[in-house]
Parts: C-alpha cells; sequence; structure tokens
C-alpha cells in the first residue's frame, strides 16, 4: 500500500520502519530536512521534507493521494489538518495522532464530519495498558482478546518459582487449570515450545487462558497478588491524568507528586479524590514519607527515562508492583532484560501496535477473516493477533491435528459464539463464527488463511 507517515518524532520513526519491513511504499514527511536525511539513508523509503498539513507537500508525495496517512506530529492541530487535506486529494483512509484530553468529547465528531477513519491516543491507550496491569499484578504485561474474554499475560520466572524444571506436557496435571504457555523468551532465544520444552529460572514466559483460569493458576502457584488499590504515580503527565481515569473504579488511595506545580494545580482540579503533592518525585525521603512502603503499587511518568529506570529501581525495594514508562528503546530493551523494571510501557510501541493491525486489516479488508487485535510480543519478534472465522474459511471443522500450520505458530485460544473459551487440542477445529487467537514469529501474518503451510 501507499502509505504517508506524518511527523518522525518517536511514533513516526517507530511507525515507518515497521511499515517498511512489510513492505509498504512508504513516504515520510517532517518539516526537518536532516531527520529525514538520516531516516532515508536507512530504510527504503522516500522523504520529503516541509509541512505535513501543506496541499503541495502531499501532492508531491502521491500526485492522486495515498492509500493511507497517518499524522503523528507533536502538534493535534496540524495532524487533524494533515488528514483533511489528503482526504481532499484523494487518500481514502486517515489516522491522527490526538494527545489533548480537551477533544475527548469531539472524538465522535472529528471521525464523522472531518473524516478521519482512525484516532489514536498515545497516552490514553498506554493509561490503559497500565490499568491492565494493575488489575492483574501478577503480570508484567496483560493483553486482552475475544471481548476480553481471553488473556494473554507476560510473566518473568524467578529461581524460587516452582515452575522451574517442570515440562510443559506435565502442567497441567501437576497444577490442574487450563492454561497454555505459548511463547518464552530465553536469554537471547525466543521459542514456541512443545511439550518436551522444560522451564529455566529467568524465563519470560507467555500464558493464555481465561481471566479466571489464569487467576486460579496463579492461586495454585501461591503466586496471585490482589489488584492494586493504593497507588502512587510520579509524574502528573497527560498519561497520569488517563491512568487515574483508568483507575477510578479500584483505587483506594491515589498520590501523584510532581515538581511542577501548574502541573499539581491542574491534577488536584480534575480529580479532588487524589492527594497531589507538589515536591521532588526523586527524592527518596518524600517518597517514604508519603507512604511508599504501603503503596500496592509505584509507577514512574517523568519525562526522563532515565529518571524513571532509577524511581522503578528504588521502588523495587518494596513489596509493590512498579510500572516504568520509557520511551527510548535501547533502554527499555536493557530494563526488561536485565530486570531492572518491573513492567515497562512505551507509548511508541502501544501506538505502533494499534496503527499496524489497522493497516493489515486494510490489506485483506475482502476477507472475513481479518485481523481484529494485534499485540507484539518480545520485542517485536512474536506476534499474538486474532481473527474472527468467517463462514468461508476453508478448513471449518477440521480437526487441527489434521492441519499442518507453519512453524513458528500456535493458536493459542478459541473463543466460541456461546463465550466458552477453548485452550485448543489437536481434536478441537474452527467453527464459523469462532474468535482465535495466534501467536506467531512471523511478524507479517495478515490473515488467518496463512497459518496452513
Amino acid at each position: 500500500m501507499r502509505i504517508v507517515v506524518v511527523g518522525l518524532g518517536k511514533v513516526g520513526r517507530a511507525l515507518a520502519a515497521q511499515l517498511t519491513a512489510e513492505k509498504h511504499d512508504i513516504v515520510v514527511v517532517d518539516q526537518n530536512a536532516a531527520l529525514i536525511d538520516n531516516f532515508v539513508n536507512i530504510y527504503d523509503v522516500r522523504g520529503v521534507p516541509g509541512n505535513g498539513a501543506s496541499y503541495d507537500v502531499q501532492k508531491e508525495a502521491f500526485e492522486d493521494g495515498a492509500d493511507l496517512l497517518i499524522a503523528t506530529t507533536s502538534s493535534d492541530e496540524i495532524n487533524i489538518l494533515a488528514c483533511m487535506v489528503a482526504k481532499k486529494i484523494g487518500t481514502q483512509h486517515t489516522i491522527a495522532r490526538i494527545r489533548n484530553p480537551e477533544y475527548e468529547q469531539q472524538l465522535h465528531f472529528m471521525r464523522d464530519e472531518l473524516g478521519l477513519s482512525m484516532i489514536v491516543n498515545p497516552e490514553k491507550a498506554t493509561a490503559r495498558e497500565m490499568a491492565r496491569v494493575l488489575r492483574f499484578p501478577s503480570a508484567i504485561k496483560r493483553e486482552q482478546f475475544c471481548r476480553q474474554r481471553f488473556e494473554l499475560i507476560e510473566y518473568r520466572i524467578t529461581a524460587d518459582n516452582p515452575l522451574v524444571g517442570m515440562a510443559l506436557a506435565d502442567l497441567y496435571r501437576n497444577i490442574r487449570v487450563k492454561i497454555l504457555i505459548c511463547a518464552v523468551a530465553r536469554r537471547n532465544e525466543t521459542i514456541i515450545p512443545g511439550g518436551s520444552f522444560t522451564l529455566e529460572a529467568g524465563d519470560k514466559i507467555y500464558l493464555t487462558a481465561s481471566t479466571r483460569d489464569l487467576e486460579e493458576f496463579f492461586r495454585r502457584l501461591h503466586l496471585f497478588r490482589a489488584k492494586a488499590s493504593n497507588v502512587m504515580i510520579v509524574g502528573a503527565s497527560r498519561m497520569a491524568y488517563y491512568l487515574a481515569r483508568e483507575l477510578e473504579d479500584i483505587q483506594k488511595k491515589m498520590i501523584v507528586i510532581d515538581s511542577d506545580a501548574a502541573r499539581c494545580q491542574a491534577m488536584s482540579e480534575k480529580f479532588p479524590g487524589v492527594l497531589v503533592i507538589h515536591g521532588d518525585g526523586a527524592d527518596s525521603e518524600l517518597l517514604s514519607e508519603e507512604g511508599l512502603a504501603d503503596m500496592d503499587a509505584f509507577v514512574a511518568l517523568t519525562g526522563m527515562d532515565e529518571t524513571n529506570i532509577i524511581l522503578a529501581m528504588y521502588a523495587s525495594q518494596f513489596d509493590c508492583k512498579v510500572i516504568a514508562k520509557i520511551n527510548r528503546s535501547s533502554f527499555a530493551d536493557l530494563a526488561a532484560a536485565k530486570g531492572l523494571v518491573d513492567s515497562v510501557v512505551s507509548a511508541a510501541s502501544v501506538t505502533t501496535e494499534t496503527i499496524v493491525r489497522y493497516v493489515r486489516a486494510m490489506q485483506n479488508s475482502f476477507d472475513s477473516d481479518n485481523i481484529k487485535t494485534l499485540h507484539r510480543l518480545v520485542n517485536g519478534r512474536v506476534e499474538a493477533l486474532e481473527f474472527n472465522v468467517g463462514a468461508d474459511f476453508p478448513f471449518i471443522n477440521v480437526p487441527l491435528k489434521d492441519l499442518t500450520l507453519k512453524d513458528g505458530l500456535l493458536l493459542a485460544g478459541i473463543v466460541r459464539e456461546n463465550n466458552k473459551t477453548v485452550i485448543p487440542s489437536g481434536n478441537d477445529a474452527l467453527q464459523p463464527g469462532d474468535d482465535v487467537v495466534v501467536v506467531t514469529t512471523d511478524t507479517t501474518l495478515r490473515s488467518l488463511r496463512d497459518i496452513v503451510k
């Protein structure tokens, strides 16, 4: 597809790189010509310097319009205008990054009246991801599929964990809960495991099951942690605003600390029930005085990756769930690999996942089994995708044991039309209306039809 990416910030660069890897015809637009030159020298894309909301600049990108324009500049207004101009010159689909909470009430208007195909709010989407983890703190990362009836969580096995030394074939016999370990990250290796695979300390595993079965699994291992009701946040950012709103129904006590008086004032006005403190969130004495030791969770949301990492390492001394926002991918990879931070979130990666899912669904919109949900695992080396099984799917009612699936691919779960959740075995078969979750190392999979060799 012909795609224009306007704005080469963190999100724009990550998106353009991913979409280039998927063999799309990409044009990047940014006012910074040096930034474009650097990117074009690395990736097989064209670059157009200038204002992405300009008619002339967009015409230079694709004379008769692109298939899709994605506007990811730091200005909501420029992103909206760029999408409107794109529609006028023939671009079929437009996506705008819009971050300002003041526009929240106008999203339907923007989609319907301004013709935006999709609106992405990175801070809101990332806050929602953090909230999911805080509702199930045993997980490093938590994703939901199939109308929230099926879960995939990321979990690290420590040396004293009862799973160490256990073969996957023995898992159900020992634990008696239907879960599936669908991927394992071990050192620099990514594995889609079979029944003979044995778990080791340090493994990062990805488990799928229904919400109830996952909770029961951790209870039987005596590793279950209740949802976080007492939360301390450092950084009164937009992301903190969205996180506070996501947690309103479960919080008992929330403390937000920030060194900016204006942000503190705005936060306290929006959330009267939140204790907002004007102070240095990197001051260990302040954190101690405000009761860090009594918190269920600590979230570092300052504007500096380095500060968030150090704060998370300090908070890890206490018995609480620790989450840090780390935007720079090299820092995030290091913090996760070394176990410096319990859970790492990145607005750029969340936004990239959301938009890539939309692009892949666009590509095969003529199929009834296109992608409904997409999540990237193991630093993007593995993907978990949700498809719906259409009536024209060629392998309906064929037992899975009779299908020759592609290498590095696993059917991780099925949710039937009656909402029954199935961890599939060889005797199970896909039926019309099923929602099916596929975990694969093939990061270009677009259709459920492509799972068979």
